[in-house]
């Protein structure tokens, strides 16, 4: 066989199986294509774009309940109405005396289908039927840190925890972390923000319908 068919036939079976699930994500030339008409639809780099936000990427590690690294590059990327959204939310949580930090923000299609194939309960991964908001670049996983000391604040459970307790309704009897808990989601949701009903730390941009999901690598992004 022909090696330039042979390779070619292998990379058609690689992306085949990769988009299984019926979708068909858009890809780095449709995104640029799209940008050019749109500018609103940019995915933008938040750690340059908000001053004094801290980044824990842990999808960059093996940190994570996946246990392995997903991402090759420790970056955090949204839709750039997004973006103003959580930089309008940093100011306010300034006057708190604390700022926020980011532990995943855009993530590609390709690494929602291994979150589900690796744990299939949606109630805590995205469907690769539909695909993620993080897919589209609508999405933050975040909590607070203390300005002063750069600590995280107590909260419910640690990030990724596939307890009940992670629930924003769960009640909690720590005053302290319950009064976190609700900083943290009111002043998501002042700026168009909504809590995910199973993750506290998930907030998905209101109007986030009006973006596609998307496979593209950190590494084209930057």
């Amino acid at each position: 066989m022909n090696r330039l068919l042979f390779l070619l036939m292998v990379l058609s079976s690689s992306v085949h199986a990769q988009y299984r699930y019926g979708l068909n994500p858009m890809r780095m030339e449709q995104y640029r294509d799209q940008v050019k008409v749109n500018p609103q639809k940019e995915l933008v780099n938040l750690e340059q774009a908000i001053p004094g936000i801290v980044l824990d990427i842990r999808y960059a590690t093996t940190n994570n309940f996946t246990g392995g690294q997903i991402y090759t590059l420790a970056r955090a990327y949204a839709r750039k109405p997004v973006a103003d959204a959580l930089k309008r939310a940093q100011e306010d949580f300034k006057k708190e005396g604390v700022g926020i930090k980011i532990y995943d923000a855009y993530r590609p299609y390709s690494a929602t289908v291994k979150f589900y194939e690796i744990y299939r309960d949606t109630t805590y991964v995205a469907s690769p039927y539909k695909g993620s908001r993080h897919n589209r670049g609508c999405a933050v996983d975040m909590t607070l840190v203390d300005l002063k000391t750069g600590k995280e604040l107590a909260m419910p459970t640690e990030y990724d925890s596939f307890k009940k307790e992670a629930w924003p309704t769960t009640p909690v009897k720590n005053p302290l972390v319950r009064r976190n808990r609700q900083l943290l989601i009111s002043v998501m949701e002042k700026h168009g923000f909504k809590v995910n009903a199973s993750e506290w730390w998930h907030f998905d941009f209101v109007g986030w319908e009006k973006f596609e999901v998307m496979d593209i690598n950190f590494e084209e992004l930057e």
